[in-house]
């Protein structure tokens, strides 16, 4: 017992000896303030009228491309607006797509966003503690620089689900002043 004891300690003595004798100086130096732009405000909800403009355009995106998805639209609160689900849509991507929704609303960014944060591990698996959806597929309306509402796609592959929610997006864009 002596020995392992004796052996331990001169292990952690070479190794604290190693870490002083290689380690680079460092200087101290006053951590600058990291710029960041003030989020994307919120405007007044998206009507019906636009939700369901949004809604036809992801629905023709996903007819086209022959992909069964649930799509939901949902005001800045996180709110349902309007929603449509194709049929031989998997019943499990009715209540993804209006979270995905939700998730994008409600922390002003798509959900790739939030996702690609995840994927890079280290603190910013604290993305898991958030409540939401953290999986590609949703995308924030804004209308005039403010955030209008949400919409969220699921049922294919999150890259597909974000292409047919970034259709519903674009039907917006070209029609509102």
């Amino acid at each position: 017992m002596r020995k392992l004891f004796a052996l331990l300690i001169v292990l952690i003595s070479y190794s604290t000896g190693l870490s002083q004798t290689t380690s680079a100086p460092t200087t101290s130096t006053p951590s600058q303030p990291v710029a960041t732009q003030p989020p994307t405000p919120y405007g007044t909800p998206i009507g019906l009228t636009d939700a369901r403009r949004a809604l036809a355009a992801a629905e023709a995106e996903a007819v086209k491309e022959g992909w069964p998805v649930a799509i939901a639209v949902v005001d800045p609160s996180g709110f349902l607006i309007a929603f449509i689900r194709l049929d031989n849509t998997q019943l499990g991507s009715v209540e993804v797509a209006i979270e995905k929704a939700r998730t994008s609303a409600l922390y002003r960014r798509t959900t790739k966003e939030l996702e690609d944060r995840l994927l890079q591990g280290g603190a910013n698996l604290k993305v898991l503690r958030l409540p939401g959806l953290p999986i590609e597929g949703g995308s924030p309306i804004i209308v005039d620089g403010k955030i209008v509402g949400a919409i969220g796609v699921s049922g294919v592959q999150s890259t597909q689900d974000a292409q047919v929610a970034a259709a519903g997006i674009k039907a917006l864009s070209t029609t509102t002043k």
